[in-house]
């Protein structure tokens, strides 16, 4: 059975004991390739696809013919905002579009599987039973990752009923950590963090959705 340190919040200062994770969840082998899969999937997704131009039909104005037809010594043409005009319209230029990737639900459960077993098998993990902020507070935040021991990126996971504002809000302001839901979870996250601080909740409720087969973000 893979271990992790976990701290408890009342008594932080007292050093981490060694407990047992879930197998199933940080005890699987690293594939590579999938975890590149679902990274290529999820920044792919993120584009926008705004960018827009104007045909000749919506460039506004050339309504009528600049000059006659015949007789001027000069090429025809019928519009102004013709494409070869300048001020004209765009041939073949890019519209919003919508265009996704799609990773099979499997394949996105075993890569977030895998994601979250690199970070326990290189002892990036950390476990808290609980986030006791009180109030939303950016120095008391820095204070249990320094506390703790954490790398300066490090991704906060936490139980969806643990999700409140004292608790993000008191990681939001630092550089570099990300506090998400367990719902929230994908593993373009989890690998964009050197660290990975859970509460012991999120990690029975990760586990839960890995045994339901629930679908994965990626």
């Amino acid at each position: 059975m893979p271990k992790a340190k976990l701290y408890r919040w009342d008594n932080l200062d007292a050093g981490p004991e060694e407990v047992e994770v879930p197998e199933e969840l940080f005890g699987a082998e690293v594939n590579r390739d999938l975890l590149w899969r679902a990274v290529r999937v999820y920044l792919y997704n993120q584009r926008q696809w705004t960018a827009s131009t104007k045909t000749r039909g919506e460039v506004r104005g050339g309504g009528r013919k600049p000059w006659p037809q015949k007789h001027t010594g000069r090429a025809r043409h019928g519009s102004i905002r013709s494409p070869i005009w300048r001020g004209g319209g765009v041939v073949f230029g890019p519209k919003p579009i919508k265009r996704r990737l799609e990773l099979p639900r499997k394949m996105r459960r075993k890569a977030l599987i895998s994601a979250l077993s690199a970070r326990a098998q290189e002892g990036n993990l950390l476990l808290i039973d609980r986030l006791g902020f009180e109030r939303p507070k950016t120095k008391e935040g820095i204070r249990v990752l320094q506390t703790l021991g954490c790398p300066e990126k490090t991704l906060v996971v936490v139980a969806a009923a643990e999700y409140t504002v004292p608790v993000c809000k008191s990681f939001s302001n630092i550089p570099g950590v990300e506090c998400v839901r367990t719902d929230g979870v994908s593993v373009y996250n989890v690998l964009n963090h050197q660290g990975l601080l859970m509460t012991q909740r999120a990690v029975e409720e990760l586990e839960r959705r890995v045994r339901s087969g629930a679908k994965a973000v990626a």
